[in-house]
C-alpha cells in the first residue's frame, strides 16, 4: 500500500480482539520509532511496551481508553534531554516524542495492526504508577492490536484541504 493509501485508511481503533500482535510486527513498529527523527538527534524519547497483566491493569487504573489492546506502547521523553528553542518559550521534547509516536502508529497501520493515540490520562499519575523516573514526561498512550471488527477510515471525514492551508 503506498503512504497516501496507508493515512487515508488508518483509523483510531476503540475495539480490539483478543488476537496478540507478533513479536515481528512489535520489533518492526519500534524500530520505526527508533528511527524518527528528533531536534539535534538528541532522541530523549523513551517506550514503555506494556503488555503483562499487571502493566495493562495499572493502564486501565489510568485511562478508560486501552478498549482491549492487549499491547499498549506508553511513549514518554527525558525532560532534562531536549533542546530549548530560540526565546526559550519551548523545547522539543513533545513534539520529537510526538514525532516517535506517529511513526509507530503508521508502522503499525502498514503491518495492519491497528492503533489508537490516548492522551486521556494524567501524565503526572502516570508517571507515578507505572514507576517510570521523575524526569520523564509521559506523552502519550498507543493501544495496539487487531480490532474485532474493522471500520471505515475517520480520515475520509476530513476538511478540504482549502480549509486548513494558506498560502503566503
Amino acid at each position: 500500500m503506498d503512504f497516501l493509501n496507508l493515512v487515508r485508511n488508518r483509523y483510531s481503533c476503540k475495539s480490539y480482539s483478543n488476537e496478540t500482535i507478533t513479536k515481528e510486527e512489535l520489533d518492526a513498529i519500534l524500530e520505526a520509532g527508533r528511527l524518527a527523527p528528533t531536534a539535534k538527534n538528541l532522541q530523549e524519547q523513551h517506550i514503555y511496551a506494556v503488555q503483562s497483566e499487571e502493566g495493562l491493569a495499572k493502564i486501565d487504573k489510568l485511562t478508560p481508553c486501552r478498549c482491549g489492546a492487549r499491547t499498549v506502547l506508553v511513549v514518554a521523553y527525558n525532560k532534562d534531554n531536549v533542546f530549548v528553542y530560540p526565546g526559550e518559550e519551548r523545547d522539543s521534547g513533545a513534539e520529537d516524542a510526538s514525532i516517535v509516536a506517529t511513526h509507530m502508529m503508521l508502522a503499525a497501520a502498514s503491518l495492519g495492526v491497528d492503533s489508537c493515540w490516548i492522551n486521556f490520562f494524567n501524565p503526572v499519575e502516570a508517571r507515578k504508577e507505572l514507576g517510570l523516573p521523575e524526569n520523564e514526561e509521559v506523552l502519550m498512550f498507543l493501544d495496539l492490536g487487531h480490532a474485532k471488527e474493522r471500520k471505515s477510515a475517520v480520515s475520509k471525514n476530513r476538511k478540504a484541504i482549502g480549509e486548513t492551508v494558506s498560502y503566503i
